[in-house]
């Protein structure tokens, strides 16, 4: 929980740039001016509002595509959205690029991003032509006057969305982690935190899955896995793993990090964390949106593959080109 915690500040930040824009009014204008280029992929310009409302949390960003006048706009956003690098994946990047990319890691961290938007686009174009070809989209909206934004709508805008990242810190994570330990240091004549514990054995049966990605262990599978009740369960279980392995040697996350990864295979897992299968608030979320049980389905696997695929595309050709 520690670990997570930590990144709150960084948390802070986006929140309160977020804020600024939502309460300026620029949101609308956003989608007015994004709408031309929104249209070559299929969609209308308030999709775009869906997807920067994604980069704080997803669920938000998918209940905003309500406000869509059809169902294929609606659907697509709702599709897309979980592409965006919401506030639980920025710790993730954060442990990596603290320990590979330090020097870069403004210009790595806009990569991720830049990334989650250009697949976004290209899925919303695909669906166009496939799942929703045909259906007509149109984009009527009014826009609101510009405004200076006030401290209060701004702070407060923060704080709920802080404060929900702190009690998901503080419940979720702990339970998730929690189980973690128990399924770690079982059963009690397996060594603690080995491949012979009950978590090991499950990652174990996981890692083949990702030994194309380039991290093909069980304890980097378990924490993708522990990723999908809340993705800042990734840092979590990784600092739980790696603390219990590392803790007479006092071995950092950073530190442990670099022992097990390198600038080449971080880099893919990045990828596989922005695009695998989104937490289950979102699942959620979709599932009370589209009323059906099919959707949300389908989007834990098409995300999770998609995932897979660029991570794998990721290592090889990185491999291919002799990075390391």
């Amino acid at each position: 929980v520690g670990a997570v915690i930590e990144f709150v500040p960084l948390i802070t930040v986006l929140y309160i740039l977020l804020g600024f824009l939502e309460d300026s009014g620029y949101m609308a204008r956003a989608a007015y001016v994004w709408d031309n280029l929104m249209r070559r992929f299929g969609l209308q310009g308030k999709a775009f509002i869906s997807m920067i409302i994604g980069f704080g949390c997803n669920v938000p960003g998918i209940m905003s595509a309500r406000t869509m006048d059809n169902r294929k706009d609606r659907m697509i956003t709702t599709l897309i959205t979980p592409f965006m690098s919401c506030g639980a994946k920025l710790p993730i990047y954060s442990v990596f690029i603290a320990a590979f990319f330090p020097r870069h890691g403004g210009l790595v961290l806009f990569s991720m991003y830049s990334l989650g938007i250009l697949v976004a686009l290209v899925m919303a174009k695909i669906f166009n032509k496939t799942l929703f070809q045909g259906e007509v989209s149109y984009f009527i909206m009014e826009l609101p006057p510009y405004r200076i934004p006030t401290a209060k709508n701004v702070l407060m805008n923060m704080w709920n969305n802080v404060s929900g990242f702190v009690k998901k810190a503080g419940t979720v994570i702990f339970l998730v982690v929690t189980l973690m330990w128990f399924l770690s240091v079982l059963p009690f004549s397996a060594e603690p935190y080995g491949k012979d514990s009950l978590l090991g054995i499950i990652g174990g049966f996981l890692a083949p899955l990702f030994r194309f990605s380039g991290f093909g262990t069980w304890q980097e599978s378990v924490a993708l896995f522990a990723g999908i009740p809340a993705k800042e369960a990734v840092v979590g279980t990784l600092g739980m793993l790696y603390a219990g392995q590392y803790v007479e040697e006092g071995t950092a996350l950073v530190e442990a990090i670099r022992l097990h990864f390198t600038p080449l295979t971080g880099l893919s897992y990045m990828v596989m964390v922005l695009l695998y299968t989104p937490c289950v608030a979102v699942l959620g979320i979709v599932a009370k949106e589209t009323k059906s049980l099919r959707w949300p389905a389908f989007l834990a696997i098409y995300t999770f593959a998609i995932g897979w695929l660029a991570s794998v595309f990721v290592y090889q050709v990185g491999t291919l080109l002799g990075f390391s």
